[in-house]
């Protein structure tokens, strides 16, 4: 075969560290959207990106020339690094060092989509810990739930 090809849908989940900042709802959209241009840069198609203050989910087909621990790498260095250039509230930003890292089948995509886009609402009913942790136990993912949590 003289061509690599591929369709990878990832969903991606990170949160705030526990002890930074928290996103404000101003500043949302704008971090969606430069984040988005960080996937582009990195050869992966943005999908749907939302979450809420302390989260964000990521829905995105990812390049076949890009590992996701560094695509994932890549949009929190250089999103951490343009929400402090906003405003000194972010002076003290920063993601957690982890991340859920999840493969969305094409028979799923449109099911995972809506519940990106419903991220809010969805958290008046669901704590992170609880979401994160239905998506771990769903998707068979061995943790130690003692490094779950920490910054």
């Amino acid at each position: 075969m003289s061509q690599s090809l591929s369709k990878l849908y990832v969903h991606i989940i990170y949160h705030t560290k526990y002890s930074s900042v928290l996103i404000r709802n101003e500043e949302k959209q704008k971090l969606y959207a430069y984040i988005g241009s960080v996937l582009k840069s990195n050869e992966s198609i943005p999908i749907v990106i939302n979450g809420t203050n302390d989260h964000l989910h990521i829905l995105c087909i990812m390049s076949k020339n890009i590992a996701l621990a560094k695509l994932v790498e890549e949009i929190k260095r250089h999103s951490s690094r343009w929400i402090k250039t906003l405003d000194e509230y972010y002076n003290e930003f920063a993601w957690q060092g982890g991340y859920g890292g999840f493969s969305v089948s094409p028979s799923i995509h449109d099911k995972t989509k809506r519940y990106i886009e419903n991220q809010e609402e969805h958290h008046k009913r669901k704590t992170f810990q609880e979401e994160y942790l239905m998506f771990l136990r769903e998707y068979g993912v061995e943790y130690n739930e003692k490094y779950l949590w920490t910054d």
